[in-house]
């Protein structure tokens, strides 16, 4: 399968709805509830992509640039960027859509790298 063709298929997709449990006193999104959800997506794609033992190991430029209401659903990006020797980037965008129109927003984005590893927890190469 072609690097391409690999990208295509490891783009992960995850839809949640904003419920209470999860906002802080302005009624929206928690951040690290965001930062939690987008580092899951990242973990997701990067091991669908490598078929590896993934870990993160930073977070890049996380740009909040719009509040996540309670009440909407989020969709939740994660695309493979960028390819290294024994890491990868993905890009994760979170998007706000209103549950009863068609208005659809990009509220968060940013960029996770994850390293492949050993059962000894050692670096290797990515496949």
């Amino acid at each position: 399968m072609s690097r391409e063709e690999r990208v295509k298929q490891s783009e992960t997709r995850i839809f949640k709805a904003v419920f209470p449990s999860t906002t802080n006193h302005y009624d929206t999104l928690f951040g690290g509830t965001a930062l939690q959800l987008m580092d899951e997506v990242a973990f997701i794609a990067a091991t669908r992509y490598s078929r590896q033992r993934m870990v993160t190991v930073s977070s890049d430029a996380i740009n909040f640039t719009r509040p996540i209401p309670a009440g909407t659903i989020i969709e939740l990006v994660g695309t493979v960027a960028q390819v290294g020797n024994t890491s990868l980037k993905v890009q994760v965008d979170i998007y706000i859509e209103q549950m009863y129109s068609e208005d659809r927003e990009k509220a968060i984005g940013g960029q996770f790298t994850l390293v492949a590893i050993d059962e000894s927890k050692n670096p290797i190469s990515i496949r």
